[in-house]
């Protein structure tokens, strides 16, 4: 099953004030000079996935400025032979709103209707900076396979901010922690879970005849993965974690590790290049086992060709086109893009009186 956006409309988002995609779930090409929006209408694909985008930007700065009279992400989705309509929304100082087929709905919802992966400049140091950036872009991953992980981590997250709450007041009555120790256990031991089996999927979809060398992922969690053994090592941790005022036991302190797999090596030690290529795998083994399972993803894919010489532009849109799938990449220029030809989309953006300007143009 093919599932694709048939229809983009910008409203007072970012740089648009009023910007449409007319798209037949052929990659879209999008490129034109910096500062004319390109970005923008990525970041508007990401909002139609449960989150705060790939900019995990708030509400209100997703507004058009300086008007800030609110924004609005509307599409048509293609799926099983149905069109779905999606809009989502801020009014200034509100949080986002959202609407699948005219009726409220809560961002989860989302997560079952399109599954989505992405790939940005500022995830190219995401093998050299904090584990924070590697546990979101897994979970990202493990969320386009379970849908129902947002969940969970959501739950985890705020018994979690409970339970740091009486640890910085200096509670010391079990009774108050008991609760709260269920609820990270139970939700932790899934989200673990979810994750092992997400890289287990990710490592069967690896390709060693791909462009893009093959990496071997592994999670590194000291904490405990079965439910029972986690909520003992929260009630026996209490002491220490009052110490520190915060939680120090549980998934939310894993870490994402990845190797080249041809030489052993791990991919904070490879070039700048090489750990870009490593992404690249990455992702192109997550959209592999989603097509094979329900389907391809829609690909977000910011400024990629700029970083690939034209022998590795030209293989990785060879394996999103073998792929079918909707992939919305950007860059400077149409020569970027060229390879691709009538495989493609393209449009051309232009800053005009202020606001971006979008209008179709051969690859």
């Amino acid at each position: 099953m093919v599932t694709f956006i048939r229809n983009l409309t910008l409203s007072h988002f970012r740089s648009h004030q009023r910007g449409r995609l007319v798209l037949d779930g052929r990659p879209v090409a999008l490129f034109g000079p910096n500062g004319a929006g390109k970005t923008n209408i990525l970041e508007a694909v990401s909002l139609l996935s449960p989150g705060r985008g790939l900019r995990r930007a708030g509400a209100d700065d997703l507004a058009r400025k300086p008007e800030m009279l609110g924004w609005k992400v509307s599409a048509e989705i293609s799926t099983a032979g149905l069109i779905r309509q999606v809009e989502t929304w801020a009014e200034p100082g509100q949080p986002r709103q959202l609407r699948i087929d005219a009726k409220a709905a809560p961002q989860t919802a989302l997560a079952r209707l399109l599954r989505m992966v992405w790939l940005t400049p500022v995830m190219d140091r995401l093998w050299l900076e904090g584990a924070e950036g590697r546990r979101r872009f897994l979970d990202r991953m493990v969320l386009s396979f379970q849908p129902d992980h947002a969940a969970h981590v959501l739950a985890y997250d705020k018994a979690m901010r409970e339970r740091n709450r009486l640890l910085r007041d200096g509670v010391g009555d079990g009774h108050w922690y008991g609760a709260l120790e269920a609820q990270m256990a139970q939700a932790g031991a899934q989200i673990s879970a979810n994750r092992r089996a997400a890289l287990g999927v990710l490592a069967g979809h690896a390709d060693p005849a791909s462009a893009f060398p093959v990496a071997d992922l592994m999670l590194d969690c000291t904490a405990p993965q079965d439910h029972a053994d986690l909520a003992t090592a929260l009630a026996e941790g209490r002491r220490q974690d009052m110490a520190a005022g915060r939680s120090l036991t549980g998934p939310h302190r894993a870490d994402l590790r990845a190797y080249w797999a041809a030489r052993g090596m791990e991919a904070a030690q490879c070039s700048t290049g090489e750990q870009k290529a490593l992404l690249i795998s990455v992702l192109l083994a997550n959209a592999r086992a989603l097509a094979a399972a329900e389907g391809p993803p829609v690909l977000l894919l910011d400024e990629v060709a700029a970083h690939l010489d034209a022998d590795r532009r030209a293989a990785l849109f060879d394996e999103i086109c073998a792929l079918r799938a909707q992939a919305f990449m950007t860059g400077t220029g149409a020569e970027l893009f060229a390879s691709l030809g009538a495989r493609a989309q393209g449009f051309a953006l232009s800053e005009q009186a202020g606001a971006s300007r979008i209008t179709t143009a051969p690859l």
